[in-house]
């Protein structure tokens, strides 16, 4: 006897997503998380980008799940009043060798059906006079901001009309599989205070690791040890730009740097305003979230290559965040996310290294997971 058809563990926006949709169909899911509320984690601490799904190889779960999922979400947005903003991107080249990295994304997205296009340099002038591209600039036209908040708020709204429960601050301490029984028992921690925290065990017939910067540590409860994974977290720090010039209309990228991130980027939030991030900075810790002040020197200069009029006086530390990484800084290579059901535990899927494009894939991962559990 189950106390729930589901648990999806993790309440970000892919989780608040999975339970979403399976609450349509399923029944009885139940939705957690260690936080006392939702999406505090990677979700709330990122740049709110739509991506086009331009930078990872064509069969990846990546670009395929970052292109549906951008579909989807830009239709919800629209249905339902999130708010958003369709102000395209510009990837800008310095160097020889970075226009030909552009020049292998655009034909990469000419395949996949993506709209992208060069500007020309001397037009560029006249559209965007405070950026600077010394070799070429490919416009992504379908990238965009989204309010992940409100996403969030929709979600949480769509599974708790379902029917679904939400349990905060209750964090996974163990999972066992009785496979005579079929039944996944898990224990959680309760409660935000130690003199009142309870431990509480239920049992489910399926299970969804959801949880993000936590979701290695949940694999490896469950899994033998030769398939447990190691996390790694890549913290990105932002930095808030007081002054009001220079300005751009749309968010600007450089070529990216190296495999853990997109570069030092500019983005905008629905009120116009300027940022600056995430830098890539390796740390031991996911509660490491305090945006690292000493970096700003190497950030500017990472930011004046393409923005060269930019007063450094204004560039301050705002936020961080962490990537979940499942490869250390000295894996070199494509890691795509891992969204499988794991074999000798049916039921239990596992979602590992959900970072970027994650938020633009979310609804689709949400549908993917969902699909899974009818075949």
């Amino acid at each position: 006897m189950a106390d729930f058809s589901h648990l999806v563990i993790g309440a970000g926006v892919v989780g608040l997503s999975v339970a979403a949709r399976l609450v349509r169909a399923r029944g009885a899911v139940l939705l957690v998380d260690r936080h006392s509320a939702t999406g505090t984690e990677t979700s709330a601490r990122n740049s709110e980008v739509i991506h086009a799904g331009l930078y990872y190889p064509p069969d990846s779960l990546k670009t395929k799940l970052c292109v549906k999922g951008k579909k989807m979400l830009y239709k919800t947005c629209e249905e339902v009043g999130i708010p958003y903003r369709n102000c395209g991107k510009w990837i800008v080249a310095q160097s020889d060798a970075e226009h030909e990295y552009l020049e292998s994304i655009h034909e990469k997205a000419r395949q996949l059906e993506i709209p992208t296009e060069f500007v020309r340099l001397s037009r560029a002038k006249d559209i965007e006079p405070a950026v600077r591209a010394r070799k070429a600039i490919l416009n992504s036209p379908t990238t965009g901001i989204v309010s992940s908040h409100s996403l969030m708020a929709y979600l949480l709204g769509q599974f708790e009309a379902g029917g679904g429960d939400l349990a905060l601050n209750t964090a996974v301490s163990d999972i066992e599989f009785d496979s005579s029984r079929g039944l996944y028992t898990v224990q959680f921690n309760t409660g935000d205070e130690e003199s009142t925290k309870e431990t509480v065990s239920l049992k489910f017939e399926n299970v969804v690791n959801s949880a993000g910067l936590s979701a290695p540590l949940i694999s490896n409860m469950l899994l033998p040890r030769e398939q447990h994974v190691t996390p790694y977290y890549a913290k990105g720090s932002y930095f808030s730009y007081a002054s009001s010039q220079p300005k751009t209309q749309r968010l600007i990228y450089p070529c990216p740097a190296g495999h853990a991130g997109l570069g030092t980027h500019l983005t905008l939030d629905l009120g116009g305003r300027l940022r600056f991030g995430p830098n890539v900075q390796w740390v031991t810790s996911p509660s490491d979230l305090v945006p690292d002040g000493s970096q700003l020197e190497e950030v500017y200069a990472e930011v004046s290559r393409y923005l060269p009029h930019i007063d450094k006086a204004s560039l301050l530390p705002d936020y961080s965040g962490i990537r979940p990484k499942i490869t250390g800084p000295d894996e070199k290579g494509f890691t795509d996310f891992i969204i499988r059901k794991e074999e000798g535990f049916p039921g239990f899927v596992n979602l590992l290294g959900i970072e970027s494009p994650g938020l633009t894939s979310s609804l689709a991962i949400g549908e993917m997971v969902h699909d899974m559990y009818n075949t």
